[in-house]
């Protein structure tokens, strides 16, 4: 069960609750679900308790009470247990719920975790005479848009050579009225550093003003360009094209992914050792010590988690005009990617097996989310690092 068809059960159970007269709410169009906060539990929270008891007439906890029997014995639920004032915390069947996330993210490609349509809104962004305001303000546009809200962005003023370096355009110049203030400003390059912030080109330059949060100032070095783990967006495009590869290498040894709970035996198995991430040669580090038999789900629950947690994280970063939460959970999924990935392919005279095409599915879900994310970002994915 993905998130999303998660909050589908939930406004079911909530249906199915009203339809019985147990509840006298009107049904909402959307509940959210996200990691458990702490002292939840479980694999995701949701509050719609909260949002349903002052309507309801009734406590929250009741409310979590009133809806717990709607979910418990749901096909991929496992388990609810009510904590705090009336969160309602889920437990899924792992496996299944890790095979239908991966079919989930293969199906959506990389528009995973956008909205199904239009949702009405129109935004209008606004923003200084400045270069990283511009960029934080396009994307933050990209990623409004992939929610479904109609996106204008307009600027103060705007240099063209921001648009040939770094490839941000906005929709009109000039000052606006005064209904329409400045609504995106972040803390502005330096104009002593600019110049060094250009000559990082396109993508690495963007990455410089996006990856840090509005209130922190962006580093405009050289740091950014250098293909080791200390730069993080090397490692999230590093992470893409190894994802990638695998595709390819396992074309050539003759199979394709198929999602599935991959449980695997003997040398077939297990997380390396070491952290999989490049070093200075761009050679991965671990080897691969097998553990015994591991199920997909448990081999690589925080890869799982935080692909699970990719349309949150979009819909978070759109609602708060905030690129900066995209970048750091693409920086997470490249982190949990690449030890797993290097447990992909057949090893030495193994043949390729259902767990083989169970982690290149993996794999390729990976690729997907990294590759979509970037791009919001307006930031190239490479196939090839």
């Amino acid at each position: 069960m993905t998130p999303v068809e998660l909050s589908r059960t939930v406004l079911h159970a909530v249906r199915r609750a009203v339809d019985a007269g147990e509840l006298s709410v009107a049904v909402p169009t959307r509940a959210v679900v996200a990691p458990p906060g702490p002292g939840g539990c479980g694999d995701y929270a949701t509050s719609i308790a909260l949002q349903l008891a002052r309507p309801a007439g009734q406590t929250p906890f009741r409310v979590a009470e009133v809806l717990r029997p709607y979910l418990v014995g749901t096909d991929g639920i496992t388990d609810v247990v009510l904590t705090g004032p009336g969160f309602l915390n889920i437990s899924l069947d792992r496996a299944a719920a890790g095979v239908g996330l991966v079919g989930e993210i293969l199906r959506r490609g990389a528009r995973y975790g956008y909205a199904e349509q239009p949702d009405g809104r129109v935004v209008q962004l606004h923003c200084p005479h400045d270069l990283r305001a511009v960029v934080v303000a396009e994307a933050s546009a990209r990623l409004l848009r992939s929610q479904g809200a109609l996106v204008r962005v307009t600027a103060e003023g705007f240099e063209d050579v921001w648009t040939s370096v770094l490839g941000v355009t906005v929709d009109a110049v000039g000052h606006a009225p005064a209904e329409l203030p400045v609504n995106v400003r972040p803390v502005p390059v330096p104009a002593s550093e600019t110049a060094d912030l250009m000559s990082l080109g396109r993508d690495a330059g963007r990455w410089a003003l996006l990856h840090p949060a509005p209130h922190d100032r962006p580093r405009t070095g050289d740091e950014h360009l250098v293909q080791r783990e200390s730069n993080s967006l090397f490692r999230v495009r590093y992470a893409h094209a190894r994802a990638r590869a695998a595709t390819r290498n396992a074309a050539d040894l003759g199979f394709t992914a198929e999602p599935g709970p991959g449980p695997v035996t003997g040398s077939d198995t297990g997380t390396p050792t070491g952290t999989g991430t490049p070093t200075g040669t761009g050679t991965p580090t671990g080897t691969g010590t097998p553990t015994g038999t591991t199920p997909l789900a448990d081999a690589a629950p925080a890869l799982l988690a935080a692909l699970a947690d990719h349309p949150r994280v979009l819909a978070a970063a759109a609602e708060h005009r905030a690129p900066d939460r995209l970048a750091r959970h693409l920086v997470a999924v490249a982190d949990a990617a690449l030890p797993f990935l290097l447990t992909v392919l057949p090893r030495g005279g193994e043949k390729p097996s259902a767990a083989h095409r169970a982690r290149l599915a993996l794999a390729e879900a990976v690729g997907a989310v990294l590759a979509g994310g970037l791009d919001l970002l307006g930031i190239d994915a490479p196939d090839h690092l």
